[in-house]
């Protein structure tokens, strides 16, 4: 574990603390050609090193397998996004560094993998409350609420596209954090929170429809994550 973890620092420094934006703007435009890649390279095997305490003829695997490979994933990010795959390469290519990250150090290590190991009766629980409290309860909010939409959509919305969807996603996911957590009175602080913001459109509308229909959407995202947190709780001691 250890030695995952000097890399996945190594990783980090090198990837967003020691890389300008003004050098992923220039891959982006060079690509092969370009200077900053092969610096940005460079202070990743720099970092290896060092972190590695210079015993290069012990870890020189290590070293070559990240390398190369960082060199290779960044260069097919580069020649294969575009500005609406920008975002999804990022994560694809940052799920591939510290994939190869985790092999570096099995390789170095006694490591055995089991998935049984991993998918025990309170992890699959927790999985099951994350998938309920996120995707289900938005389905089941937006076939409730649905019948009393008075939103029309209009042509100069300034609404990002499925924030709402998302907005409720996460302020579920922190009531159910809150619930598991016994904190209580977090919730009452993010529910104040969401008043604040939502009181400009409530103010502005001057329409009574859209009120109640905004106050059922929040307290059925809010009920539904107490509900499932609390049924979580109570499934986690029967364990």
């Amino acid at each position: 574990m250890m030695l995952f973890l000097k890399l996945f620092l190594a990783h980090l420094l090198g990837d967003f603390l020691l890389q300008p934006e003004s050098w992923v703007k220039d891959k982006e435009e060079n690509k092969i050609k370009s200077s900053k890649l092969y610096f940005h390279i460079a202070i990743h095997f720099a970092l290896l090193v060092l972190f590695l305490q210079f015993d290069f003829s012990k870890y020189w695997f290590a070293i070559v397998l990240i390398i190369v490979s960082h060199y290779s994933f960044d260069l097919l990010k580069i020649y294969l996004q575009n500005k609406k795959s920008k975002r999804i390469w990022f994560f694809i290519d940052q799920f591939l560094h510290v994939l190869i990250l985790s092999l570096a150090s099995v390789f170095y290590t006694d490591f055995f993998f089991s998935f049984n190991d991993f998918f025990t009766d309170k992890i699959l629980l927790l999985l099951i409350a994350t998938l309920l409290v996120t995707y289900v309860s938005a389905i089941i909010i937006k076939i409730i609420i649905t019948q009393w939409n008075p939103e029309s959509k209009k042509e100069n919305d300034d609404s990002l596209a499925k924030a709402g969807r998302y907005i409720g996603i996460l302020e579920r996911l922190f009531v159910f954090i809150f619930v598991i957590t016994n904190h209580w009175e977090a919730i009452g602080f993010l529910l104040a929170a969401k008043s604040v913001f939502r009181f400009g459109d409530l103010t502005s509308s001057k329409d009574r429809k859209l009120t109640e229909y905004i106050l059922i959407g929040t307290l059925l995202s809010f009920g539904l994550a107490i509900l499932i947190g609390v049924l979580y709780l109570y499934t986690l001691n029967l364990l």
